[in-house]
């Protein structure tokens, strides 16, 4: 009996010991490495390891601890600025001989007014119908009624005590009677030297769709070019974007807007624009109102009321009608309407390049007694001139 429990001990033993042997060797046995992973182009490479191997040095030679300069703190630390987000100031064209520059633009629009009376003036014989057909041409030109009668009884005159006309002569005869009906002699300067103390306070009044706004900035233009500082008002606060227009034209001249909210009364903000005007020691302050229609009663008295609160800081030195050419006889219509609310005292006609009607010139100075200063011949910036007659006579009749 003892000898069967001794020998199933044994057997039990003998079988532990290999079970341990087979699972020992089990767990020896190495693992299959895992696939390598797809390199990731996004990450930053690795940082060096301890125990990684060093790269190759270059074969360069090595400077020692005393060939080194270090810094002793006297070098100024240059500190690179952020890009500036202020726009670019641009610099105007000078405006003296801006309309003798602009001359060929215009020729291209009021040549055919020159060439027609000249072609007229030519003919052999000067009777009656011929005449009339240059009194035609003058009205149509927008000359109107009592200049064109002035210019065709001096132009009979001259032709009668003439006796030949050679086509130098009747250009030169055309030129003079011309500009005799534009004016040689009225002051034509845009009124920004106040006597007393600055600034210079101009506004800008028409009617809707005039280019009232465009003027006002390019009439900014025309003031940094001459060397003046300007403020501009934007009072033309129910227009959208009207403000955002103006300070655009100011801001690529330097000029400072001052704005008010949307909707808001537009007197408050020409009062602000002139009071900052003085503080900051501006030369000219020039406020934008809003277009106006002529037959409208409450817009037209309520720019009344800007020109009067304006005029609790000093007096306007200013009052530019803008006027389109393009409208012809209807914007006599609305100048006269205007110059009954403020006291006009000077035009700007824009678009005077889209029209053969330049007649307008001389029919509006003649309508309100009071001098056309400035035109507009064309959409760039620079393209708003100070009126000069004898180069605007001068692109009628052509060369």
């Amino acid at each position: 009996m003892e000898i069967v429990i001794l020998a199933v001990v044994i057997a039990v033993v003998v079988l532990g010991a290999l079970g341990g042997l087979i699972v020992g060797s089990r767990r020896k046995k190495s693992l299959p490495p895992p696939p390598p992973a797809a390199p990731d182009i996004t990450a930053p490479p690795a940082e060096p390891h301890v125990g990684d191997e060093a790269e190759t040095p270059r074969d360069e030679t090595r400077r020692t601890i005393e060939e080194v300069d270090l810094p002793d703190g006297s070098a100024p630390v240059v500190v690179e600025e952020p890009p500036s987000l202020v726009p670019e100031i641009e610099v105007p064209e000078p405006t003296e001989g801006r309309l003798v520059r602009l001359r060929a633009r215009l020729s291209r629009s009021q040549n055919a007014l020159g060439k027609g009376l000249l072609t007229l003036l030519s003919r052999e014989h000067l009777d009656e119908d011929t005449w009339e057909e240059i009194e035609d041409t003058l009205l149509t030109a927008d000359v109107g009624v009592l200049p064109t009668q002035e210019l065709v009884d001096g132009l009979r005159e001259r032709v009668k005590v003439l006796g030949t006309r050679t086509p130098d002569e009747l250009r030169a005869l055309l030129r003079e009677e011309l500009l005799k009906l534009v004016g040689t002699d009225l002051d034509r300067t845009v009124k920004t030297e106040p006597e007393t103390s600055k600034p210079g306070i101009v506004m800008v009044v028409g009617v809707n769709g005039t280019g009232k706004t465009t003027t006002t900035g390019k009439l900014a233009r025309v003031l940094v070019a001459d060397g003046r500082s300007v403020v501009l008002g934007a009072a033309d606060t129910f227009r959208a974007a009207a403000a955002d227009q103006l300070q655009t034209w100011g801001d690529r001249v330097g000029a400072h807007t001052v704005r008010g909210p949307e909707g808001g009364d537009p007197a408050s903000v020409a009062f602000d624009a002139v009071k900052e005007g003085k503080e900051m020691g501006t030369d000219v302050v020039l406020i934008d109102t809003a277009g106006r229609l002529h037959t409208k009663t409450g817009l037209m008295d309520e720019l009344g009321k800007v020109k009067r609160v304006v005029e609790k800081h000093a007096p306007l030195d200013e009052v530019l009608l803008v006027l389109d050419a393009t409208t012809g006889q209807n914007g006599l219509v609305q100048a006269r309407v205007f110059a009954e609310v403020v006291d006009i005292t000077g035009i700007v006609l824009t678009k005077l390049d889209g029209t053969a009607k330049g007649g307008i010139v001389i029919a509006v100075q003649r309508e309100l007694g009071v001098p056309v200063k400035l035109i507009g011949l064309g959409e760039g910036a620079d393209d708003l001139a100070p009126f000069e007659p004898e180069a605007f006579v001068d692109a009628l009749i052509g060369e």
